[in-house]
C-alpha cells in the first residue's frame, strides 16, 4: 500500500505513542505522592497488552464485499494488517473498538485494537494489536450495540442477547445472557441501563427502559410509530420514528422520553431512517430522500433540511463543522448547515458513484472523527482522507490492494 499527502501533513500521524497522558499522570501524583508507603501498583489507566497515547489512535477497517478480503488501516503509522477473509460478509458495523462483519448467518468479531476510554473529565486512548474474537450467532438483520459493560445482539425476531464486555476483551465471546421477551427495535445499552422499544399489536412501538438482566425498570410515556434509525449521543439515546424522533435521557437515575417532531408532513420515502454522526457529537444527518439531507441537532431539538444534489453519503462532525455530502458526480460537497448554502466541493474523487449506490451492499460512506474525514472509493482501491475544516482539502491518498467496498472508523 502506498500513501500520498497532498498540502500540508497530518499532525496526528507524526506524534508519538505515550504511555501515559499528562493530565491522568497528574491525577495519580496528587493521588499518591511518591514514597508514600500506600502508592498503587497499578498506574491509572494502565489496561496489559495495551499501550495508551496522548491522541486518538483511529484505525479503519476495510472489507471486500465480494473477494471476501479484509484490511486494517492505521491511520496514525499509514499501514496495513492484514486480517482473515471473511467470504459472503453483506455489512460491516462497530461499536468504536471491535469491528462485526455481518454474514448470512452469523457476525464475525474482530477486536481492531484501537479505542477510547471517556471518563468525562478526561479520555484515555489506547492501541494494541488485532485480534480475531469469534462468530456471534444471527446474521442479516441483526443488530449490535455496546457501551463499556455489554454488547447487546438483538436479531431480526426481536430477541435479544448480552454480551459480557470483559470476555470479547479477552478475546472470547463468552456466553451472553439471553433477555427475556421480544423487542420492536435495537436493544440499546445506555447510562447502565439497556434502552430499547416494545410494541403491543398493531398499536405504536413505546419505549422501555430494562435493566442489565432485562427486567423492566422504567416506561417513559412515548410513542414511536415505525421505527427507524438509531443514535447514542451524549444527551440521550436517539430513535427515529415515522413523525421525527424520540430521545431518551436520563438524569439522576430517572429515564425520560422528548419527542423531537419534524414540524411538518413528511413522506415515508423522506423521513430519516438510518443515522450517521460523529461518535461524541449531538448533531445528527441522514438522507432526506434524494435530494436532500436531515440534520438533527439535539442540544437545540431541531429538525433542518439541507437542499443538496443527488445524495450517496453524507456526515458531519457538528459543532460548527460543515455538512458533508458525497453527490453522484463523484464529488464531495460542504455545506453551511445553520444557512443550508453550500460553501465548497471538491473535484471529482469517485467514479460510478450512482452504480455503486444502488447496490445493496458496498456504497460510499463517510466516517468523521474530529479533524478528519474518509471517503471509500472500492472501484479506485483507495481511501481519501478528508480536512473538512480546510475547504474539504484531500490530505492524504491511501492507496490499497482491496476494494474497500466496506469501512469503519475505529478508536474513537
Amino acid at each position: 500500500m502506498s500513501v500520498r499527502t497532498h498540502g500540508a501533513p497530518l499532525a496526528s500521524a507524526l506524534l508519538s505513542v505515550v504511555l501515559l497522558t499528562a493530565g491522568c499522570a497528574a491525577r495519580d501524583d496528587a493521588k499518591s505522592p511518591s514514597g508514600t508507603a500506600d502508592a498503587p501498583t497499578v498506574p491509572h489507566g494502565y489496561v496489559e497488552g495495551a499501550a495508551e497515547a496522548a491522541e486518538q489512535q483511529s484505525r479503519l477497517l476495510l472489507g471486500d464485499a465480494e473477494s471476501g478480503d479484509t484490511r486494517v488501516l492505521d491511520l496514525i503509522t499509514g499501514r496495513t494488517h492484514d486480517t482473515a477473509r471473511r467470504a459472503g460478509v453483506t455489512a460491516l458495523t462497530t461499536d468504536g473498538r471491535f469491528g462485526f462483519f455481518h454474514g448470512t448467518d452469523s457476525t464475525h468479531v474482530l477486536d481492531s485494537g484501537a479505542w477510547m476510554v471517556d471518563h468525562g473529565d478526561h479520555v484515555h486512548y489506547y492501541r494494541a494489536k488485532t485480534k480475531e474474537v469469534g462468530e456471534l450467532p444471527g446474521g442479516a438483520g441483526t443488530s449490535i450495540r455496546s457501551d463499556k459493560g455489554v454488547t447487546v445482539v438483538t436479531s431480526a425476531d426481536g430477541k435479544a442477547r448480552a454480551y459480557h464486555r470483559a470476555e470479547l476483551e479477552k478475546g472470547n465471546v463468552g456466553t451472553p445472557d439471553q433477555l427475556p421477551g421480544t423487542y420492536a427495535g435495537p436493544v440499546v445499552p445506555y447510562a447502565e441501563h439497556l434502552v430499547t422499544l416494545t410494541r403491543d399489536g398493531d398499536a405504536p412501538a413505546k419505549v422501555v427502559v430494562l435493566d442489565r438482566s432485562g427486567k423492566r425498570v422504567a416506561a417513559p410515556e412515548s410513542a414511536c410509530e415505525d421505527p427507524r434509525g438509531d443514535a447514542v449521543t451524549r444527551r440521550g439515546v436517539v430513535l427515529g420514528c415515522a413523525d421525527g424522533a424520540l430521545l431518551v435521557g436520563e438524569d439522576g437515575g430517572t429515564f425520560t422520553a422528548e419527542k423531537i417532531p419534524y414540524g411538518e408532513d413528511v413522506p415515508d420515502t423522506e423521513r430519516a431512517a438510518e443515522f450517521r454522526h460523529r461518535p461524541g457529537s449531538t448533531t445528527l444527518t441522514a438522507h432526506a430522500g434524494k435530494n436532500a439531507v436531515w440534520v438533527l441537532d439535539i442540544t437545540e431539538r431541531a429538525w433542518k433540511r439541507v437542499e443538496t444534489g443527488p445524495v450517496v453519503a453524507a456526515n458531519t462532525a457538528g459543532e460548527g463543522a460543515p455538512l458533508v455530502v458525497l453527490e453522484s458526480d463523484g464529488a464531495l460537497h460542504g455545506y453551511d448547515i445553520s444557512t443550508g448554502e453550500e460553501t465548497t466541493a471538491t473535484e471529482r474523487l469517485l467514479k460510478d458513484v450512482a452504480r455503486a449506490a444502488g447496490g445493496r451492499t458496498g456504497a460510499p460512506v463517510i466516517e468523521v472523527d474530529r479533524s478528519r474525514a474518509y471517503l471509500n472509493d472500492s472501484k479506485g482501491k483507495r481511501v481519501y482522507e478528508i480536512d473538512y475544516n480546510d475547504g474539504l482539502r484531500v490530505a492524504r491518498t491511501f492507496d490499497l490492494d482491496v476494494r474497500p467496498s466496506l469501512m469503519v472508523e475505529t478508536g474513537r
